[in-house]
């Protein structure tokens, strides 16, 4: 993928253009065994309210639904362990929903026009994919593989005229080879993020617990080593330049885009559009979820509180595009807890959720929360009730 220019853009125009003179066509994978070579630039999307964004060519940010885990633990932004089971193809490919979903974090960034002095990691899985390059503009490409994942980690930085582009982007390889680490659907990964040696970037080890295979990524940048922003996981401790006030570090599934697999590939889209996918329950249901069972800290201990939040307010999205929310194409996915498997998982209630904390009414729809920018400014984080 070739994505070198700057192009400007206001985020609301974006949208607007997604939504308009599209075709109506279901989001089905038919060609997918045919096609080779997708890829997409899906980058982090940052906080408009001061200005006009830009990212780099080929790219585009869009809907973050974010899971966080919460704790006071010293260190705990700092080293921290996520072990999850991949979700499996039903029929629905889980590339339906959306090409990527990643594990990151703020960071900090040595370069001296990076706004605030920080930048943002995205431990990008990709389902149904082996990943053939990871872009130095922050984009992927990869060729289709059904139940397979495989991963790039882009780093997201803006300067202060509010030009985005990848400080870093690697590929995560299977051990000391130069192959990617390929994981497959149902198999429980550990997602380590930890401080490794001095002069080190932060470290990031994914070791597929089903295999016993593992690779690990070192945020090394051209500016110099790239680590944790903060010391605790608490809500507060947040991008500077960020839509949200949550924490550190979290989970997000990348919704608002098509699969590179699909008609029309890599397509940013909005509710109510009958080939995005991310939107409509009934897709969300057609696979077996991702599972997200704990988050341990350095001491041994596991995160007792979560919270939840969306860069674009929830429902009130679904609401700008559709006369009426809840039917086809036209939800906003959820988190919810699964009492059977003892985990989280997100998109819709799956047989055995025991917690779906009010749905999609678990995302604040207005911005009520501060920020370097001002009152008002970012999206509140949702401590989840009860805690599972």
């Amino acid at each position: 993928m070739k994505a070198q220019r700057l192009r400007p853009f206001m985020i609301t125009v974006v949208l607007a253009l997604g939504g308009s003179g599209l075709a109506a066509a279901a989001g089905q994978p038919a060609a997918a065994v045919t096609r080779s070579g997708a890829g997409d630039c899906i980058a982090h999307r940052p906080n408009e309210v001061a200005g006009q964004v830009w990212y780099t060519g080929g790219c585009s940010g869009h809907d973050e639904p974010e899971l966080d885990p919460v704790s006071s633990l010293p260190g705990s932004a700092k080293d921290l362990t996520w072990t999850v089971v991949l979700p499996s193809d039903g029929s629905v490919p889980v590339s339906a929903v959306g090409p990527t979903f990643w594990w990151g974090g703020t960071v900090t960034d040595a370069n001296p026009h990076a706004l605030f002095g920080q930048a943002f990691l995205e431990v990008q899985f990709y389902p149904d994919s082996i990943v053939s390059n990871c872009t130095p503009a922050g984009g992927f490409s990869v060729t289709y593989a059904p139940n397979k994942f495989s991963v790039c980690s882009p780093v997201w930085q803006l300067s202060p005229n509010f030009a985005e582009t990848a400080a870093f982007n690697a590929e995560l390889f299977n051990g000391a080879s130069s192959q990617p680490l390929v994981m497959n659907a149902g198999d429980t990964i550990k997602i380590h993020f930890f401080v490794g040696a001095p002069g080190q970037g932060w470290n990031i080890n994914v070791q597929d617990v089903t295999t016993g295979q593992s690779g690990t990524i070192i945020l090394n940048s051209k500016y110099g080593p790239m680590l944790p922003a903060f010391d605790r996981q608490q809500i507060g401790n947040a991008l500077g330049w960020g839509l949200v006030d949550d924490t550190p570090n979290s989970f997000v599934w990348e919704i608002g885009h098509t699969s590179p697999y699909t008609h029309p590939a890599d397509q940013f889209c909005v509710p109510g559009q009958t080939f995005c996918d991310s939107y409509d329950q009934a897709h969300w249901l057609g696979f077996s979820p991702l599972r997200i069972e704990s988050v341990t800290f350095a001491d041994g201990s596991t995160a007792k509180e979560w919270a939840a939040v969306s860069d674009f307010g929830g429902k009130a999205e679904v609401n700008q595009y559709c006369a009426s929310y809840g039917g086809p194409y036209c939800i906003y996915p959820w988190f919810a807890f699964n009492g059977i498997d003892n985990a989280f998982t997100y998109g819709a209630d799956y047989p055995g959720t025991k917690f779906d904390y009010n749905q999609a009414d678990q995302f604040a729809q207005t911005m009520q929360c501060g920020g370097p920018f001002g009152p008002g400014s970012t999206y509140c984080d949702t401590v989840l009730k009860p805690t599972p």
